[in-house]
């Protein structure tokens, strides 16, 4: 899992690497500082002995300014300028101690947020290369959480782990080492309590994880119910709904909320836990000290565990304790965000693990010869079980500019049928052939440059006609998606917006009607001029006369393309080459029309429902 995470940080590795050696640099300095400041509290404090003639003299050591170890002086007005070096070494390192955590923390940021773009990068492309079996196996709403929360949790804890987990274990190290040098004993104590401590931290985690692997799953519940509601904006509306489905968002919502109360009721108990034990050793820190400090000079015993102590040795051992421990706080910190990120990271490794069902092979065939289309006795299952077949037995052969229609009922296997010629999805069993060859020979994005789909659901993306147009063809010229749209019937309505080609489309197409959405699809497919066309139940929003009119348009303009129509009309095809008649997943009957009234029962039962006899016996056909 974290060498797939790693793969993400790729031109961060400087950035990272650079805060980690500025917060080590950090650590070093604060460190010595209580070390510096526990002499310059010795020096003032001074030594006071009495001279042979009875007067008292103060005499003031100095360890590292200049001055050899041992040196005296007998005046501390004689010492005011070491004194004022001790103010100027402890400026100087405070300065370059705030300067490396402030480079940590610059690098750090830049390198956690670019990890955290690659990482969305990687998962979107990864996403884009899916064929439909792997998004089928992964909801909307779970990717989509995945993209933003799942990756700002892994984010954070990258963060923490190139900053806080790197000065963590080196605090400690570093400030028990210096408390060592101050006295053993008490060193051994902060180690006792630090351990302590980290024992009762580590109890957290372990309760909290179930909860956060729990609280993921519903939080793509919530999602969905979002998606839905804003998808299914109007039909809410229509129906007046807005109640029930406030009520099962409001549950949704506080599923998450009750297991997120249960996790964070858990880590907060990490604040007190802490805060007792660390004020508890700060107080036996003291009283040791003061005892070391009252009873140490003369007493061998205290000699032997770590000798005597001054008061500025117990500043310094103070603040080391401070250190020690609030590196292990740090620590837990940075134990709670990886719990909380384990699941999110897991997640996202499993969609950048999950391999397309779909892949073009080595050295695929990049010409697609023509437009003749061969089923040869194909089954296919969505799941993958020979028993419950969406297709069977599909045996079928198109010449290259045919015009087929495809008629069924819902759930007979019309759009399975068409889905498998660009190999949307591969065949369970058989094969499917395009200009003669097999499908999977193909280079993928070959085969779809060649084979226009234009789908059930119409989606248009927010952008101008122009470039929703361009879609299908990248460096169209003005021209040329003029001349598209005019095929489908969509330059006249287009001409009368204000901006014209330049008018803006709404995200979805929600500021055109269903039948311009579908108009301006159908141009987005036929200005590619492949060598197949499919329409699966794309005009259903167009009136008849619109719909006569594209057909027409394109029977003239693009002859040699092979087109597909699966639509409800029977006038949308009655002129067609052929037929097909779909039913429970197998091709029932093929023909012409004619041929189709004399011999298929569910062909001839569709015509005469949709058509109906006027008094005067003339033939008018229902828009269904």
């Amino acid at each position: 899992m974290i060498g797939k995470l790693a793969k993400s940080v790729r031109e961060y590795k400087l950035p990272s690497i650079l805060s980690v050696v500025f917060v080590a640099l950090e650590v070093v300095l604060e460190v010595f500082l209580p070390l510096i400041c526990s002499d310059l509290i010795n020096f003032i404090q001074g030594t006071t002995v009495q001279g042979a003639d009875g007067a008292i003299t103060t005499l003031h050591r100095f360890t590292l300014v200049g001055v050899p170890t041992g040196a005296e002086l007998t005046s501390l007005d004689g010492g005011i300028g070491y004194i004022f070096a001790y103010a100027g070494i402890l400026i100087v390192m405070a300065g370059l101690s705030l300067t490396c955590g402030l480079l940590s923390g610059m690098f750090c940021a830049r390198a956690s947020a670019g990890f955290a773009k690659n990482l969305r990068k990687d998962l979107y492309y990864k996403i884009q290369g899916f064929s439909f079996e792997n998004i089928d196996s992964f909801s909307t709403s779970s990717l989509v959480t995945r993209l933003t929360t799942d990756v700002t949790n892994v984010q954070n804890a990258y963060m923490m782990i190139i900053r806080i987990a790197v000065r963590s274990p080196l605090m400690f190290i570093a400030a028990l080492a210096m408390a060592f040098t101050k006295n053993w004993f008490l060193a051994l104590i902060f180690l006792a309590g630090a351990f302590i401590l980290l024992g009762a931290m580590a109890l957290i985690p372990k309760k909290a994880m179930p909860i956060f692997n729990r609280v993921f799953k519903k939080y793509d519940k919530m999602n969905l119910r979002i998606q839905e509601n804003v998808h299914a904006a109007r039909a809410v509306k229509a129906f007046v709904r807005e109640d029930y489905e406030i009520k099962k968002f409001d549950d949704s919502a506080t599923d998450v909320r009750k297991d997120f109360t249960k996790a964070e009721t858990l880590l907060a108990l990490t604040n007190p836990i802490v805060y007792f034990i660390m004020f508890v050793l700060i107080l036996t820190t003291c009283t040791l000290c003061t005892v070391f400090i009252v009873n140490g000079q003369n007493d061998p015993t205290y000699q032997t565990l770590g000798g005597r102590l001054n008061l500025g040795d117990l500043s310094a051992l103070v603040q080391y304790a401070i250190m020690i421990l609030m590196s292990m706080i740090m620590l837990v910190m940075v134990l709670v965000m990886i719990v909380m990120a384990a699941e999110s990271a897991r997640r996202i490794v499993t969609v950048l693990g999950t391999e397309s069902t779909l892949e073009s092979p080595e050295n695929g065939l990049t010409e697609v010869a023509d437009g003749s289309i061969e089923f040869d006795n194909v089954d296919f299952s969505y799941a993958g079980d020979d028993e419950k077949c969406a297709l069977t037995g599909a045996d079928l052969k198109i010449a290259s500019g045919e015009t087929i229609g495809v008629l069924g009922g819902t759930g007979s296997g019309k759009t399975t049928l068409v889905q498998l010629i660009p190999r949307l999805y591969d065949v369970t069993e058989g094969s499917v052939k395009v200009g003669g060859r097999d499908v999977r020979e193909y280079d993928l994005e070959c085969l779809r440059k060649n084979i226009a789909m234009v789908l059930q659901k119409n989606v248009l993306f927010s952008g101008t006609i122009k470039e929703n147009i361009r879609w299908g063809k990248q460096d169209a010229t003005d021209e040329e998606i003029v001349a598209a749209c005019k095929l489908a019937q969509a330059d006249e309505f287009i001409s009368q917006m204000p901006d014209g080609y330049d008018t803006y489309i709404e995200q979805g197409g929600t500021n055109v009607s269903g039948g311009q959405r579908q108009r301006l699809c159908i141009a987005r497919a036929l200005i590619a001029d492949p060598k197949i066309i499919i329409f699966d139940d794309s005009t259903s929003a167009v009136d008849t006369k619109t719909d006569a009119l594209i057909r027409k348009a394109m029977a003239e303009s693009l002859p040699h393309a092979t087109k597909i129509v699966i639509a409800q009309r029977v006038s949308s095809f009655e002129d067609a080459d052929r037929i097909i008649v779909m039913d429970g997943g197998k091709i029932s009957a093929v023909g012409t029309h004619e041929e189709l009234m004399k011999s298929s029962e569910i062909y001839r039962e569709a015509y005469e429902i949709q058509t109906k006899k006027s008094d005067d016996g003339e033939g008018e056909h229902a828009i269904s």
